[in-house]
């Protein structure tokens, strides 16, 4: 296979026309986001009431775990989440998140600002939750709830 082909052959894994399924797909996203919210809960407040580092730090870990399995089931259907708003939205989450193994004493705005894009990002119109900013008429996005 010459490389044009590697290439076409690549990106038609990474941006299948049709978003690829998996089985239980609807379960097990709502069992880790499940998890994910309950993680993510408890290392906001643990930061607004002023909880030590030690008590924390699995909290971080789970919510930043949960959300990058997340994430790789929206990736496993299809690349072009990335170019979607919610995917976007994502992205930016996952980077305010994980800047606390940095910027700890920054943990509360920080995380406030995270869920507060995530809170907009869950309940905003489809319309606009899945529209693809990046790549329209190029790739199919996956507009499935769930």
């Amino acid at each position: 296979m010459n490389d044009t082909g590697c290439c076409k052959s690549m990106m038609r894994c990474l941006f299948p026309d049709t978003p690829r399924d998996f089985p239980l797909r609807r379960a097990v996203r709502t069992a880790l986001r499940t998890l994910h919210i309950l993680a993510t809960g408890v290392l906001v407040g643990g930061h607004i009431f002023g909880q030590p580092k030690e008590q924390l730090f699995g909290w971080l870990v789970g919510s930043v775990a949960s959300g990058v399995v997340l994430l790789a089931t929206d990736l496993h259907a299809t690349f072009a989440f990335l170019l979607q708003v919610r995917g976007l939205l994502v992205l930016l989450k996952v980077v305010l998140t994980a800047s606390l193994f940095f910027f700890w004493e920054a943990g509360v705005p920080l995380l406030v600002a995270a869920l507060t894009l995530g809170a907009a990002g869950s309940h905003m119109p489809g319309s606009v939750r899945h529209r693809l900013v990046l790549g329209r008429g190029m790739f199919v996005g996956d507009e499935r709830n769930g």
